[in-house]
């Protein structure tokens, strides 16, 4: 059973296509990007054939879309806790999980891989979470990666400093793997599993 979505909202549009809402809106609204509004509404939508055909037009690369499936890179040393991450993620069939067990080996997939998630541990053995974010956000072509921290510690001038680095949830271990994909899903614009 595929639960590739056949209609977009002009926010998963612009997720998908790496760029603002607001340029898809534009587009939208200036026929360069075809699609229907609800009746009755001001909303927009985009069938997914449409969308596909606009990106292949413009160059935008295609595999967010023909996965449908969002792109989750879990950073931890913690071998079993990452295992029973990526097994729920897979499980719940909205993810596509690459995984790295220290910061050196997240560095690299993250330019490789460009993640829509990243889910982020703290305490890793070469590099802290801060830096990680630090340097993620330094770095103006990952300016659209959610990363959501997870620690034991609960100190809260560390917690504030993660985001102040640039983390965007924080997630105290040990933690349910269902508060870890609801997070995950508020900050991707994604609907709940209880919601679908």
């Amino acid at each position: 059973m595929s639960n590739t979505k056949t209609v977009y909202t002009t926010g998963e549009a612009a997720r998908i296509c790496k760029v603002s809402q607001q340029t898809i809106i534009r587009c939208f609204d200036s026929g360069q990007l075809k699609g229907f509004r609800v009746p009755g509404s001001k909303f927009r939508r985009i069938p997914r054939d449409i969308l596909f055909k606009f990106m292949k037009e413009n160059g935008i690369p295609t595999d967010a879309l023909e996965s449908g499936k969002r792109k989750t890179l879990l950073v931890d040393d913690d071998v079993e806790l990452v295992e029973m991450i990526r097994d729920h993620l897979e499980a719940d069939g909205r993810f596509e999980v690459r995984v790295a067990n220290n910061g050196f080996d997240a560095g690299m997939l993250l330019k490789e891989y460009h993640p829509d998630v990243v889910v982020l541990d703290v305490m890793l053995p070469d590099i802290n979470g801060k830096e990680v974010c630090q340097r993620i956000r330094g770095d103006a072509s990952l300016s659209d990666v959610r990363i959501v921290c997870i620690s034991g510690m609960v100190e809260e001038d560390k917690i504030s400093d993660l985001m102040v680095a640039g983390a965007n949830e924080f997630l105290q271990k040990p933690f349910e793997l269902e508060q870890l994909i609801d997070l995950m899903c508020r900050q991707l614009d994604v609907e709940p599993a209880h919601a679908r």
